[in-house]
């Protein structure tokens, strides 16, 4: 299904131009600096704002050309803001139904048993509002818009509101919405944890414009993308998460190879991403003998980029084909005269990976 968006919209000192075919499958990331125009985008397909000269259409259905014009209530889109705006003097349940009840009977794809094993939201049905926890309430926010059986699902910063451990605990449910309610998501984040952690391609904006639309593969791949701008460099890899072992560790596997974690009691599993910071992964040429580093993956080098400060970020191979970075010293690269094609030993503390 494609999202096809062309709109120009000028309000005070700020100008939205914006041209775009977007590919809905998954999790889309709007990203970039607060003022950069996101919501802005967002409000626009959403049906929200109506600019003349406008073009919104999904998968060939017409949103907004010329005269043509369709209200928000008849898109079929499910909108999720950064505070929930969910009804006090209801029930869990009945926030949920709320807009499952004023959807015809043949448009109802997904049901209330199902979203609220969905969302771990089983046990909360018959709790009021005032009983929930922040991210509770945000679970019920995106159950309720699921409930409408959306074509499509708008996420204006869902977890902008929410301390650090409610994102935590709220994460491993978004990362797995698109997947098991087959619904596609277009996430507003200027976080670039959460992208790495929540998207499948990233819509890279900057002065009310879009620089570039990426996979987030291809985000990653490039030593200058914007995703690196706070915390540095930074892997996501793919794998399937265990639960823990007789130690307290969860095992991660990728492919052949294990790493493992501590603090991740509140992931979900199977099928999972891993985000790991280039400054956390150390490179040996030999295994080290007796160390406290549990993780030692073998690691092929293919490529070597110059970074701020004396530093270099080495992009390394996994067995499987997927790529860790490691941020070193340059001193350091060419002390262990590290090149395409070096074998090497990528060097990861257990501690330095809690989700």
């Amino acid at each position: 299904m494609i999202l096809q968006v062309r709109a120009h919209w000028r309000r005070d000192r700020f100008e939205l131009a914006v041209e775009m075919q977007l590919p809905l499958e998954g999790v889309t990331a709007l990203f970039g600096r607060s003022g950069c125009g996101k919501t802005s985008l967002l409000r626009v397909i959403a049906g929200l704002e109506r600019l003349k000269g406008a073009e919104v259409m999904l998968g060939g259905q017409v949103w907004q050309q010329g005269r043509q014009f369709v209200p928000l209530h008849r898109r079929r889109i499910g909108l999720v803001f950064q505070e929930h705006s969910l009804l006090p003097h209801l029930s869990v349940r009945d926030n949920l139904l709320y807009g499952y009840r004023r959807t015809p009977l043949p448009e109802r794809r997904l049901h209330l048993a199902e979203v609220a094993a969905m969302l771990g939201l089983d046990a909360l049905l018959d709790r009021g509002i005032d009983q929930l926890s922040g991210g509770q309430r945000q679970r019920v926010s995106l159950g309720r818009a699921l409930l409408t059986s959306p074509r499509l699902l708008l996420l204006d910063e869902p977890l902008s509101a929410l301390d650090t451990q409610t994102k935590r605990e709220i994460m491993p449910f978004l990362s797995r919405l698109a997947v098991e309610a087959g619904v596609p998501m277009i996430m507003i984040s200027h976080a670039p944890d959460e992208v790495e952690r929540l998207a499948d391609r990233v819509v890279f904006m900057r002065d009310g414009r879009i620089d570039c639309i990426e996979t987030l593969r291809e985000a990653l791949a490039r030593p200058d993308s914007p995703l690196f701008d706070e915390e540095g460099p930074a892997s996501v890899l793919q794998g399937d998460l265990a639960p823990p072992t007789d130690n307290g560790l969860h095992p991660f596997q990728i492919g052949s190879e294990r790493i493992w974690l501590v603090g991740a009691s509140g992931r979900a599993r199977g099928d999972a991403r891993l985000r790991i910071l280039a400054r956390d992964v150390a490179l040996a040429l030999d295994l080290p003998g007796r160390t406290s580093v549990l993780n030692q993956l073998p690691v092929s080098v293919e490529r070597i980029d110059p970074g701020p400060d004396g530093r270099v970020t080495v992009a390394c191979r996994l067995a499987d084909g997927q790529v860790l970075l490691s941020q070193i010293t340059a001193w350091s690269a060419q002390s262990l005269a590290l090149r395409p094609g070096t074998g090497a030993y990528a060097l990861i503390k257990s501690v330095a990976l809690m989700e």
